[in-house]
């Protein structure tokens, strides 16, 4: 230890081109849990880069917990926390009741009746963006398709969809200048110091969302808002306005950005990998498990954060209580501990626990099977047809340490 002292994930530099892989590696290598300075108002945090300690802080939630502050690397004061509290910043019965109002809706058996549908859209999207012979791969298909799903979920118009998009790149690039209306570190976000990501577009979606709350309280819709409005927790606290405008801004941001960041990389990786998409196009039957590859591969948010309770020690290193502990999720998929020559592309790799959607504990991804189901149906359709597409440029990635965004891909059709 001590060879990477001069090293921060909090320095967004590291990841303007993509994720620092050799960064990870060397924490993961010489100080797989270590201290990681951040400048004021932010205290610095604890970096959890090896995939079996990254599992024991996500087990533990009364040693690391959701709720004080936030999941990401912001600092709140108490009210900031109690305004922004959502299911991702709640543990113990709260949070159980608030994932099972909607749990449900996300079983392997319940999405099978979309299974129709998601073919129909992927097909259109696809279509429509192999016509052009050049597009972008992330506004013509990655984006496209999965928030085309969630208006279907939400029961609102297609139409609605290109402003959903808008709003969660708005919220989720608040660090990088192209995207954010006020990047988060600048002193007039702090006009937006209760908001979520510290972005005037979240007040957008919460009108949004209050607008859809109030036309569907009292019927007996079986779409996601009318779930949320027309149910009561099973801890029997029903959810106010703070409860579901943070619980739509979630399904907002993590019903779009996560799966289509994911369904990018993956097209980065086949096109790199000529001899792993021949595998899958010579047996599509063998793409279902592929998805958990593309999944580790493209490992599409970074980090999650918890708050140490108590103090404790974890890979050797004495954390104290009110620390910050970070858990990187890239760097656990790719740790060779577990993951032989992780950074091969292998559609084959068994087994394949990756820490995509999180891996144990009680804030594994709620939408994880529709996400898996949303990529193999992609690639199912794309890689049935007689086309290959090919790179038209650099890649550009989003300027954020949270997310491993893409934000433009150009690709022609040959």
């Amino acid at each position: 230890m001590g060879t990477t002292t001069a090293i921060t994930l909090a320095n967004l530099d590291l990841f303007a081109d993509g994720a620092p892989w050799g960064v990870f590696d060397e924490l993961r290598t010489h100080d797989p849990v270590s201290w990681n300075e951040e400048e004021s108002p932010n205290h610095g945090f604890w970096a959890v880069t090896r995939y079996h300690d990254i599992v024991e802080v996500l087990r533990d939630t009364e040693t690391f917990s959701s709720e004080i502050g936030a999941v990401n690397l912001e600092e709140l004061d108490a009210s900031q926390i109690e305004i922004r509290k959502s299911m991702l910043e709640t543990d113990g019965v709260r949070h159980r009741a608030l994932r099972k109002l909607l749990q449900p809706q996300f079983t392997p058996r319940s999405l099978a009746v979309y299974e129709s549908f998601l073919r129909a859209i992927t097909a259109n999207t696809l279509d429509t963006a192999l016509a052009k012979g050049s597009f972008d791969y992330v506004d013509d298909v990655a984006a496209d398709f999965p928030i085309r799903v969630l208006a279907r979920l939400f029961d609102v118009p297609e139409d609605d969809a290109d402003k959903l998009i808008a709003w969660g790149n708005r919220m989720v690039g608040n660090t990088d200048p192209e995207s954010a209306d006020v990047l988060a570190t600048d002193p007039e976000s702090e006009k937006y110091r209760d908001l979520p990501f510290r972005s005037p577009a979240a007040l957008e979606v919460f009108e949004y969302g209050f607008d859809l709350a109030n036309k569907r309280r009292g019927g007996k819709g079986s779409d996601l808002i009318s779930q949320l409005v027309n149910q009561t927790p099973i801890d029997g606290a029903p959810l106010d306005d703070r409860d579901f405008r943070n619980y739509f801004l979630l399904l907002v941001v993590a019903g779009n950005e996560t799966t289509r960041h994911t369904i990018s990389h993956t097209m980065n990786h086949l096109m790199r990998n000529p001899e792993q998409t021949a595998i899958l196009r010579e047996d599509p039957s063998k793409i279902q498990w592929a998805v958990e590859e593309f999944l580790r591969m493209a490992s599409p948010v970074y980090h999650f954060r918890r708050t140490a309770t108590r103090d404790v020690t974890l890979g050797g290193r004495d954390i104290k209580a009110g620390d910050k502990v970070v858990v990187w999720f890239a760097s656990g998929n790719r740790d060779p501990e577990v993951f032989k020559d992780p950074y091969r592309f292998d559609v084959q790799r068994r087994p394949n626990e990756h820490m995509a959607f999180g891996r144990g504990g009680p804030h594994m991804c709620l939408g994880n099977s529709l996400a898996r189901l949303e990529i193999q149906i992609m690639y199912e359709d794309l890689l049935s047809r007689d086309v290959e597409l090919v790179s038209d440029g650099d890649i550009d990635y989003l300027r954020s340490n949270f997310v491993h965004g893409i934000k433009r891909f150009p690709v022609n059709v040959r």
